[in-house]
């Protein structure tokens, strides 16, 4: 697989124990903290609070995405996609589904933390209607690095469900 990905083939489908190793092996080179085969399991075994979907190529996992809903937050867990898949849309699909899944939920708002250094992750989240809303000091085991808290605004009011269908037009490329 060369890297390329016709984006009308991707299927976003629930995460499985079946798809682990090729999460984790995406998970690993993503991320310089990556959780453990045992925490996606732990995850996926929450089946009340957890959503987690995988985006596949094929049979290849190329990308998977994960949120827990508490009443009517929800908080994305991981987002992630193949270093080789990158900046082709994958993570925006995944995004798009997590955010539907979790309106059916009863979530109203979404939260997530990125580094701060990360400023390729916060330009993507922005552009979904997160904002800063606040640092946790020092969150990143790794490096000590501060999170910066992203939040959205009502996602099942109408200008959200607008910005939604704009970006996923954008997506299909209308």
């Amino acid at each position: 697989m060369n890297g390329k990905i016709n984006l009308k083939e991707l299927k976003i489908v629930p995460m499985e124990c079946a798809d682990l190793i090729n999460v984790y092996a995406i998970e690993r080179s993503v991320f310089s903290q990556p959780w453990t085969i045992g925490m996606f399991v732990s995850e996926l075994r929450r089946k009340d609070l957890g959503i987690y979907f995988v985006a596949k190529t094929g049979k290849k996992v190329i990308g998977y995405g994960g949120l827990i809903t508490i009443g009517d937050e929800g908080h994305i867990m991981n987002l992630a996609v193949d270093n080789k898949f990158q900046n082709q849309g994958v993570g925006s699909l995944l995004l798009l589904n997590l955010i539907n899944a979790a309106v059916k939920k009863g979530a109203k708002r979404l939260t997530l933390e990125v580094r701060k250094s990360n400023s390729k992750a916060q330009a993507f989240y922005r552009k979904f209607g997160f904002s800063e809303t606040g640092i946790r000091k020092e969150y990143y085991h790794d490096n000590k690095e501060d999170a910066i808290i992203l939040w959205t605004d009502d996602i099942s009011s109408n200008s959200y469900r607008e910005l939604l269908k704009k970006l996923k037009n954008e997506q299909a490329g209308e």
